[in-house]
């Protein structure tokens, strides 16, 4: 197991190093000059211009200036906004616990809902829930996130009422921020309004995020089990006489997931993406929104930062899924 778990590592390590220089080169790859990128201005006095190179390092070659902005990077040095003058790692921090609730939310909302159509459909195959879940699937997942949150919106919010529009919880609560997440922390203020006001502007964006990663796992459940419910070893547990519900759940269900707990991670990088547009639909304070604010504003260090945080946290959640995989099935450790 030590093996595999460093044979992974081993693989990360390089993808890591490639984002890197990616995020380094956002400010060089983009046309004109650098400092004029980074300040906004054009035509900078020769002086300034100058002192501003030597000051930002980067009158330093380009390998140099690479090292440097490892080595910062490692120290948790990721620059500063040109913006607000705040420190990019403090800004995404700031921020990510609004992002990472909702995701949860919305892994939760798939799994609850897309393991089950998975399995009821494979157990109709060819029958009408089959069809229906898998048309329901095909469905959500070719849905672009604006127009269904948009659509979304308007009839559940605008039409009929029932949800919020936008924001985390409604202006008429103030809750103490203890963990960042309003979920939680509105059941530490003991304040019942307030929480069911963060649960209810929780249901639309939890929906319109977690439509892609349902659909997938619905159709990935499905595939599995057709074919775990072929096995000899199914027959078997049948013919010994095991109830339905047993021999569904401990015994199909069960290998059935092993090619399931892969896309679950492979659905992390889709929910981050997704997350970008969703929380822009739902002015959802998130680090989505924030990347694109500063991307309208042309902070670059808070993009080049985001873009490296977010593919480090997507690597090793990645690698996590891989341990565990490996964990569950020892055949792949070969």
């Amino acid at each position: 197991m030590l093996r595999f778990v460093l044979r992974r590592l081993g693989m990360v390590i390089p993808t890591f190093i490639g984002i890197t220089v990616l995020a380094f080169a956002l400010i060089h790859l983009i046309p004109g000059d650098p400092i004029e990128v980074l300040v906004g201005e054009r035509n900078l006095d020769p002086v300034m211009h100058a002192e501003a190179m030597k000051r930002l390092g980067l009158d330093q070659p380009l390998t140099t200036q690479y090292f440097v902005y490892l080595k910062h990077a490692a120290q948790g040095d990721l620059g500063r906004s040109i913006v607000t003058n705040e420190g990019v790692l403090h800004e995404f921090f700031a921020r990510f616990p609004a992002t990472l609730e909702l995701a949860l939310c919305a892994m939760i909302f798939a799994l609850v809902v897309g393991l089950p159509a998975g399995v009821a459909a494979s157990l109709r195959r060819g029958k009408m829930l089959d069809h229906t879940t898998m048309g329901a699937a095909l469905t959500g997942y070719s849905m672009p996130i604006f127009w269904w949150g948009l659509l979304l919106i308007m009839l559940f919010s605008v039409d009929l009422q029932w949800t919020p529009v936008s924001g985390r919880i409604g202006v008429e609560f103030d809750v103490p921020h203890v963990t960042g997440f309003m979920l939680i922390d509105t059941l530490l203020s003991g304040d019942e309004g307030a929480f069911a006001s963060a649960f209810s502007h929780l249901i639309l964006p939890t929906i319109v995020l977690g439509t892609v990663p349902l659909a997938v796992i619905a159709r990935m459940t499905r595939s599995a089990m057709l074919e775990v419910l072929r096995e000899d070893y199914i027959r078997t547990a049948r013919a010994k006489g095991l109830s339905p519900w047993r021999v569904i759940v401990v015994h199909a269900l069960r290998n059935a997931l092993i090619p399931v707990i892969t896309v679950i991670g492979l659905q992390v990088g889709t929910l981050l993406a997704g997350a970008v547009l969703t929380e822009n639909v739902f002015s959802w304070p998130g680090i989505g929104k924030w990347l694109i604010d500063a991307i309208l504003r042309r902070d670059y260090p808070v993009v080049q930062g985001g873009i490296l945080l977010i593919a480090t946290g997507v690597i090793l959640v990645n690698l996590l899924v891989d341990v565990l995989y490996g964990v569950v099935n020892p055949r792949i450790r070969h």
